[in-house]
């Protein structure tokens, strides 16, 4: 997605009279994804860790994947059985196949392109854009200008390149005195005068197809790394008298790669910021867009209002005027129109228009609630239906429930849903009236317009209309506390407040008394 969620610009290169247009020309796309990830330390492939809930690799395959590519090869090598399995199903949200080509051994950059052609048509011809699983914030519009240059100049090969404030690590891009691209060196192999280069190169090409395969077989090992490096295939085209252009990405950014935890966190702020620009520019305020964290694919709606500390994840779907926050938590939760959801933590849940949730409610999935329903503070609800209109306002636990419209669950109930082998359902009809602190011992049903009393155990069916009470009368046992629990502070004040009790009593005795003598 560009910066701030404005349409991409289109390059503005014209192709010659004599050149096809680049849809005239076959394309291939390659995704490098067989690395490692030493310095990430951790047991998860690098590709695979998160970033605005996509993995780092479905940002790369989307972004070639939005060129239309007739072929799309994906490198895989370390872990590739879960990135392989990740990589079918992003193939069926993508609608379209994705071929992995696997690299068993790290042999370089050029050796892994080696192993994408070797998937790939032996005739190929046209245009082969290369890219890598490491670099998030590449988008589609950027690929499709720099395959438009390609074809446009009549390049052999064309590299994408930025100007960095740190070119640490990267490969230099060095240009002849015309300015031409003469060659890329890697900083391992680069001398003083070269690191001082801040034009690197993103690891991104267009080549055409015959001269990548032409090249690649004449790529040597010979640099400090003991591997095939993909930027040799430009050095040897430029000596084969073949065209090597570039084009410069004015927004480094896109092609920052992520090697370690630190540049994860930074690409991912800056993916963030970007996301939350976008959904200002859509119609969205954002109290205080710095603790606000959307992934990616969250949708949210005109005049939709998010306060802060709000974290929306998946799929979460917010629609028009409704207020988020602050504090809260979503994932995968579809929020109705001019709903409010307020210091709450929800996942795979639906809130209805108008709806009112929290503060400090608690929706697991597969909890419903209806048009106009409230749940309210401290309420836990898990695989339930709240029909239009009915409140569940506090201090309440709603599991496996189906409550039906307008109705009202008193503070403090439960529906006792697991007699310790299975999951049974509480049913409470339309227009009840459940008083406090009570238990619904599932199976069981509330039938339409029946009201309970407060403390009530309900085990068995109300029916329509019908009080259920299960409580006995009352019985106080006197002196209990001072009896069965001497010496506690229970017993003491209970004996304070006898003592109290009594001496009111003679008090208002002796003014009887007094009275009647005086008459």
């Amino acid at each position: 997605m560009p910066d701030g969620g404005q349409p991409p610009e289109q390059g503005n290169s014209t192709p010659p009279a004599d050149s096809p247009a680049p849809d005239a020309q076959p394309l291939r796309t390659i995704v490098l994804a067989a690395g490692e990830g030493k310095r990430m330390r951790s047991a998860v492939p690098k590709v695979l860790h998160p970033l605005a809930g996509r993995p780092l690799l479905e940002h790369a395959v989307r972004a070639a994947a939005g060129l239309d590519p007739a072929d799309l090869v994906v490198v895989i090598g370390h872990g590739r059985e879960a990135v392989g399995e990740h990589l079918d199903g992003l193939a069926k949200r993508l609608g379209r196949p994705l071929t992995t080509a696997v690299q068993t051994e790290q042999l370089g950059t050029g050796h892994a392109v080696g192993c994408a052609l070797a998937e790939l048509p032996s005739d190929l011809s046209g245009t082969v854009v290369v890219s890598y699983g490491d670099v998030p914030l590449l988008d589609a519009a950027t690929l499709t200008e720099l395959r438009a240059a390609h074809v446009a100049e009549g390049n052999a090969v064309t590299v994408l390149t930025a100007e960095v404030a740190d070119p640490t690590g990267y490969g230099r891009v060095l240009r002849d005195a015309d300015g031409a691209v003469a060659g890329i060196v890697e900083h391992k192999d680069a001398d003083e005068r070269q690191r001082a280069i801040t034009e690197v190169n993103s690891g991104v090409y267009a080549f055409d197809a015959q001269t990548l395969k032409a090249a690649l077989s004449r790529v040597s090992t010979a640099n400090a790394q003991g591997e095939q490096y993909l930027t040799d295939v430009l050095g040897i085209a430029r000596a084969d008298g073949q065209r090597v252009g570039a084009l410069t990405c004015t927004d480094p950014w896109q092609v920052e790669g992520v090697n370690d935890r630190a540049q994860l966190a930074a690409l991912g702020a800056e993916l963030n910021r970007r996301l939350v620009r976008h959904w200002m520019y859509a119609g969205v305020t954002f109290v205080d867009p710095a603790s606000t964290w959307l992934d990616a694919d969250v949708a949210l709606a005109p005049d939709v209002l998010i306060e802060p500390g709000v974290q929306l994840r998946g799929g979460t779907a917010v629609a028009e005027g409704a207020t988020i926050g602050p504090d809260t938590t979503l994932t995968d939760v579809r929020v109705g129109a001019a709903a409010t959801v307020v210091r709450t933590h929800g996942s795979a849940s639906d809130i209805g228009a108008r709806a009112s949730v929290g503060p400090f409610a608690y929706l697991r999935p597969g909890t419903k609630l209806g048009e106009r329903g409230k749940i309210g503070t401290f309420v836990e609800v898990k695989k339930s239906d709240i029909g239009d209109g009915s409140k569940v306002p506090h201090l309440s636990y709603i599991g496996d429930a189906r409550i039906g419209e307008h109705s009202n669950i008193g503070a403090g109930s439960i529906t006792a849903n697991h007699d310790g082998t299975n999951k049974n359902q509480t049913v409470i009809g339309s227009y009840a009236r459940t008083s406090c602190d009570n238990t619904f011992v599932a199976p069981v049903t509330v039938h339409d317009g029946a009201y309970t009393g407060a403390g009530t155990v309900v085990r068995r069916d109300v029916p329509p209309g019908a009080l259920a009470v299960s409580g006995g009368p009352q019985r106080n046992i006197d002196g209990w506390v001072v009896r069965r629990r001497p010496g506690t502070p229970a017993a003491e004040a209970a004996e304070r407040a006898i003592a109290a009790s009594a001496g009111e009593s003679e008090t208002s005795g002796s003014q009887d008394d007094s009275e009647g003598r005086e008459q």
